[in-house]
């Protein structure tokens, strides 16, 4: 059986975000086993897993994205949306826009050190709309 929560985040500025808590905070109670699939409905943000516990881990996921696909490049022709839309568009295609997490014991079976990033693409993104299906 599954069932499906739409919700929305709250605005966060550009750059990585653990989120884990947030996302929590949504999904009520859950199964003894199953998966929880996240989904983010948007072309210019992302969701990924990695590091939860250092904080310099989110500044240089900022500083290299920033680096390896820069605003304001020369050979963009999607521009009408500013010097961030663009780029944005190709970091969320590049980190993705779903993770899947097991469900084991009614908790989310993340490793130790791991939780939810959003990764916000835009300086100005709003209120970001996730879909999470629980699957028991």
């Amino acid at each position: 059986m599954a069932r499906q929560i739409a919700f929305s985040l709250p605005e966060f500025s550009y750059g990585f975000h653990i989120v884990t808590d947030l996302v929590l905070g949504q999904l009520g109670a859950l199964p003894a086993t199953g998966m929880v699939h996240l989904f983010i409905k948007h072309t210019s943000a992302g969701l990924t897993i990695n590091e939860n516990a250092d904080p310099t881990v989110l500044k240089d996921f900022k500083t290299f994205f920033a680096d390896w696909i820069p605003e304001r490049y020369a050979k963009f022709v999607h521009t009408d949306e500013g010097p961030d839309d663009m780029p944005a568009h190709i970091k969320a295609s590049v980190v993705g826009h779903a993770v899947t997490i097991p469900i084991t014991n009614h908790q989310l079976n993340l490793g130790i050190w791991q939780g939810i990033y959003l990764c916000e693409f835009r300086y100005h993104g709003g209120r970001r709309k996730l879909v999470a299906t629980i699957i028991d």
